[in-house]
């Protein structure tokens, strides 16, 4: 029984394995590391997969699909022939494909993987992923991020004593930003940030549309045909302008030829939009990591798309530093799930490494917003884990009642960055009963628990009933029985203690609390401010403050513990 490392690309899909000797990719039957993410059916009904799938997307585009990775957890469908499929049916095939292209290479049975996804994927679209993999008939043993995989892949090739770098992963329909730090065998992920709706299919798109204007060609009134003829043609212009200063759009409609050549200059001017789009979620990555792009030793690119020589231009003029790809571009993330797999199976050459991970998303509740002129409005976010939050993480927030004599709470989780619930993803809700009272009077209190498995555990407790109400809400959907969530759940109460109740912070308390009795005068009154900056820090819940207050007293408490010794 093997476990493979699968990285589920919008353009190709790769398959890995570890071995002895490392990470190591698996050829598909055309003996080809890469296998096109397109699917079609034949005039006879077979579904075809790969490349051959993808030499029929101009001769047969009404039964051939490609880029569905855009929309795997929506209700797009796609009718193929005698056929409709939906986004993840359609990754299970490239998946199932996949699979047997390991079995056939390794000669054995291959019952679990590990799946790449985009950092930004939200809910939806992991456990989309997620099922795709088990109509495939794979366990999933975890879904890990693009951006995280290519690291792992960079990091354990690399000895260095600390180093921060940048992910900048841009593929065919996605694109994903991360900055992680390696230090002392920990791979800690600082930050995440994306665009779902951004990568080298948007290129191809531009030069398409530029092709049909300069031409005055109408796509509604070309064929589909005429269309995936167009768009094969500007993808090739695409990959020419990688190597060539220049290249040739050549198309025959209706016996007439419209041609049309472009420059580098020229191509870079049509996609500025999209160039723009790339530095938000840069600046967004760097903003919530806390730092700035001198701070940085390494900029790491991945995804076929970071080939065009404008990207590396762009980064470069970003970072001032030539971007690094060491690694095939195409690789990387499957040779990185493909470690992650043995990182998770303990493999004992891989056991000095760590790799810590962070939610992607905001995660809150809806509460109702009161204003000055005594008018209240439901519907407002109130963030309880803040994005790019280091999991495993347990947040408590109490919230009160807003109406006079009200018997009971709807709590609703969502998840997302907007300050109106209706524009974030809705996760799940549950309801507790509180005695009747004023408005304002009674209490509960929300807690988040949010582990590496992709489980959000909300807890609820009324105040002043101790009544408890609890959830489970699976990110990675159908991944675990109810054996393992109680099993996980049982872990997650070693993290589900607010950080005032931590044997360490208990510790520095009491050995402040001491001090301050032993000490008199201006020493006192410096162990009485530093003690209560530390119990701000821990009432903010956020581990950095925690981590910094706790620094500078346990510091100082040392520092006046060996000045005693010695007096």
């Amino acid at each position: 029984m093997v476990t493979i490392g699968i990285d589920l690309g919008t353009t190709n899909s790769l398959v890995a394995y570890w071995t002895d000797h490392g990470a190591t990719l698996i050829p598909n039957a055309l003996g080809e590391y890469l296998t096109p993410s397109v699917i079609s059916v034949d005039e006879s009904g077979e579904v075809l997969v790969g490349r051959i799938a993808k030499e029929r997307l101009i001769t047969h585009p009404h039964v051939t699909a490609s880029t569905f990775k855009r929309f795997i957890g929506t209700e797009k469908k796609y009718e193929l022939g005698m056929y409709t499929f939906s986004s993840e049916e359609l990754s299970s095939f490239i998946i199932q494909s996949l699979k047997q292209d390991a079995e056939a290479y390794l000669n054995e049975a291959v019952t679990g993987a590990v799946i790449s996804v985009p950092a930004y994927f939200n809910d939806a679209q992991r456990k989309a992923t997620k099922r795709a993999a088990e109509i495939a008939g794979l366990k999933v043993e975890r879904l890990i991020s693009e951006p995280t995989a290519a690291a792992i892949a960079y990091g354990l090739n690399q000895e260095a004593a600390e180093t921060k770098f940048l992910v900048f992963d841009l593929g065919g329909g996605t694109f994903d930003v991360s900055i992680l730090e390696l230090f002392e065998g920990v791979m800690d992920v600082k930050s995440i940030a994306g665009d779902n709706y951004l990568g080298g299919e948007d290129f191809t798109n531009s030069l398409m549309s530029f092709f049909l204007e300069l031409h005055q060609l109408d796509s509604d009134s070309l064929d589909s045909k005429t269309l995936s003829l167009i768009y094969a043609q500007a993808e090739r212009c695409k990959l020419t302008l990688c190597n060539e200063p220049a290249a040739i759009m050549k198309v025959v409609i209706h016996n007439e030829t419209y041609e049309t050549r472009i420059n580098r200059s020229e191509f870079e001017k049509l996609v500025t939009p999209l160039l723009l789009r790339l530095r938000y979620p840069i600046e967004r990555a760097l903003r919530d990591a806390s730092l700035n792009p001198k701070d940085l030793d390494a900029v790491i690119l991945i995804g076929g798309a970071t080939r065009m020589p404008l990207i590396k231009s762009v980064i470069s003029k970003i970072f001032g530093r030539m971007p690094h790809a060491n690694i095939n571009p195409d690789e990387t993330v499957a040779l990185g799930a493909a470690i992650q797999v043995a990182l998770k199976e303990r493999n004992k050459a891989l056991e000095e490494v760590i790799l810590t991970d962070v939610c992607p998303y905001t995660l809150g509740t809806s509460v109702v917003q009161a204003f000055g002129n005594g008018q209240q409005e439901s519907g407002y976010f109130f963030p309880i884990i803040e994005r790019n939050t280091p999991i495993p993480v347990s947040r408590v927030e109490r919230l009160y009642t807003v109406n006079d004599r009200q018997h009971s709470i709807l709590v609703d989780v969502y998840q997302g960055e907007n300050r109106l619930v209706k524009n974030n993803l809705k996760l799940g809700e549950l309801k507790i009963k509180v005695p009747p009272a004023p408005a304002g009077q009674e209490a509960i209190d929300i807690r988040y628990t949010y582990d590496i498995n992709g489980i959000l555990e909300v807890e609820v407790i009324s105040t002043t009933t101790g009544e408890k109400k609890r959830a489970i809400i699976q990110q990675n959907a159908g991944n675990l029985t109810e054996k393992e969530i109680e099993a996980r759940l049982l872990e997650l109460k070693e993290i589900k203690i607010h950080p005032r109740d931590r044997s360490e912070n208990r510790l520095l308390l009491a050995k402040g609390e001491r001090l301050y009795e032993e000490l008199l005068g201006d020493e006192r009154q410096k162990v009485a401010i530093l003690l209560q900056q530390f119990e701000n820090a821990l009432t903010t819940q956020n581990d950095k403050k925690v981590k910094e207050a706790a620094h500078i007293l346990k510091e100082h408490l040392e520092n006046i513990e060996r000045w005693v010794s010695h007096s």
